[in-house]
């Protein structure tokens, strides 16, 4: 099948079920996305021939696909239809590298490396990390991909003596997976999740527009000995990603 034809789904709804139709057939939809069985690029039937084969109303489907096109799922194209844009990647609050979880999601994760280098801790950057200011420490800087779109831009800061990856590595693997081939047990980490706004560099990098809402992260982790063995700094495009968090009943 051609990537414009549109892509045949096995779609069905509950009509016995409390949840409303449009829903229904929303969720399945953004489901497929996040499967990769809707590849960014692929069409969806029109709203008459989907209506037709799941005995739907065409308001209840342009309802569930306009939910879709709020999300940035969905992108509706004058003379082509309706074409999936990209998945959001839905990432788990755990100890996890983004290249594993882009991969584990099926998102084709690919890198670029944009600095390898050894320099001099900041203040910032040795308080992470727990040495004296202007100890020399690696960093490691990369823009992540997934299905050749930016995702996230990473800046990550390792003891110099932690391990010495080539470029070859970064780009085809993720640091913690490295680190893990280095002997490197991870144990736990410190991390705060943030938002702001894009500046020119950062929209240019990322593929949006100036002002667009960025996601930050900083991340200290500690390997089992207590030692921290990075610090990460990351900016990641809203649009595309957003943080899972599970939450607990205090007892």
């Amino acid at each position: 099948m051609a990537k414009n034809d549109p892509v045949d789904l096995q779609l069905s709804v509950d009509r016995a079920s409390p949840v409303p139709l449009y829903f229904q057939l929303s969720q399945q939809l953004e489901s497929a996305i996040e499967r990769g069985k809707l590849a960014p690029g692929s069409l969806l039937g029109n709203e008459i021939e989907l209506a037709g084969r799941l005995g739907l109303s065409r308001p209840t489907v342009r309802q569930a696909i306009q939910s879709l096109v709020d999300k940035g799922l969905l992108v509706r194209r004058r003379g082509i239809g309706t074409q999936v844009v990209h998945s959001q990647v839905k990432r788990p609050m755990e100890l996890s590298s983004l290249y594993d979880d882009l991969e584990a999601a099926g998102q084709r994760p690919a890198t670029q490396v944009l600095r390898h280098t050894v320099q001099e801790a900041t203040a910032q950057v040795a308080a992470a990390l727990a040495v004296p200011e202007g100890t020399e420490v690696r960093l490691v800087e990369r823009l992540r991909l997934a299905h050749g779109e930016p995702m996230a831009h990473m800046r990550n800061h390792l003891p110099v003596d932690l391990l010495a990856p080539g470029e070859a590595e970064l780009e085809t693997t993720g640091l913690y997976r490295l680190m893990r081939g280095a002997g490197v047990t991870l144990h736990s980490a410190r991390q705060t999740v943030g938002a702001r706004v894009a500046d020119a560099a950062e929209a240019r990098l990322l593929g949006e527009d100036e002002g667009a809402p960025l996601l930050t992260m900083q991340r200290t982790t500690y390997d089992d000995t207590g030692r921290a063995v990075e610090y990460g700094s990351h900016l990641y495009r809203a649009s595309r990603y957003s943080f899972d968090f599970q939450l607990l009943v205090r007892p």
